[in-house]
């Protein structure tokens, strides 16, 4: 992938395993975050983590959510305190015990060229809810696409043409026409008798 030369700031030298979601990869209606409860209650982080840090650390999935890529969390100290509500201090504090808020996160690259964090389980949904938004991206495509086909089929039997529609594949063929070159037009019947005569004369 293409890695953008604007907005790049390189945290360090290190070399950090690959990020596999895109910097491109958005989730616009991210608003429900699945959440395994057997795999939290058995825990490392959960078991010996006090209340504070347990709380913090939540905080950081949740925050990671919106991260670019999404599920990752900027290595900019000052920037997750204040995502967090806290004095850099106070968050600080909150890194230095033992069992703390950002435990389990690495570093990764991203293809945007930065060195984020990342988690291992916070990735894992992230992974899913793309794989779940894109098949309910496809299938929106295919319903709108079954959509406008019956409405075509339906226009041109309305107008008369119903030997056409028997042809198979050229209410298809119509609708490609019509995409390609009259996208930005009303599917009228001047327009359709336009394509019409186009497939006729040039034998599609």
């Amino acid at each position: 992938m293409g890695k953008s030369a604007s907005n790049i700031r390189i945290v360090d030298g290190g070399d950090y395993p690959d990020y596999p979601i895109s910097a491109k990869d958005r989730l616009d209606s991210h608003y429900f975050l699945a959440w395994n409860l057997k795999r939290w209650r058995g825990s490392e982080f959960r078991k010996k983590a006090d209340p504070e840090v347990g709380w913090y650390g939540f905080q950081l999935f949740c925050i990671a959510q919106d991260g670019t890529p999404i599920g990752t969390l900027p290595c900019d100290e000052q920037q997750l305190a204040f995502d967090l509500n806290l004095p850099l201090e106070k968050w600080q504090a909150l890194l230095d015990r033992a069992i703390n808020p950002r435990h389990g996160w690495y570093k990764v690259q991203c293809d945007n060229s930065e060195v984020r964090w990342a988690h291992e389980v916070v990735t894992e949904v992230a992974l899913e809810a793309l794989v779940g938004s894109h098949k309910n991206a496809a299938n929106k495509s295919k319903g709108r696409e079954r959509k406008r086909l019956g409405d075509l089929k339906d226009s041109l039997e309305r107008n008369g043409f119903t030997h056409l529609t028997k042809n198979p594949g050229y209410v298809e063929r119509l609708d490609a026409w019509l995409i390609e070159h009259r996208s930005d037009r009303n599917r009228t019947e001047s327009v359709m008798r336009e394509g019409m005569d186009a497939i006729a004369l040039r034998g599609i």
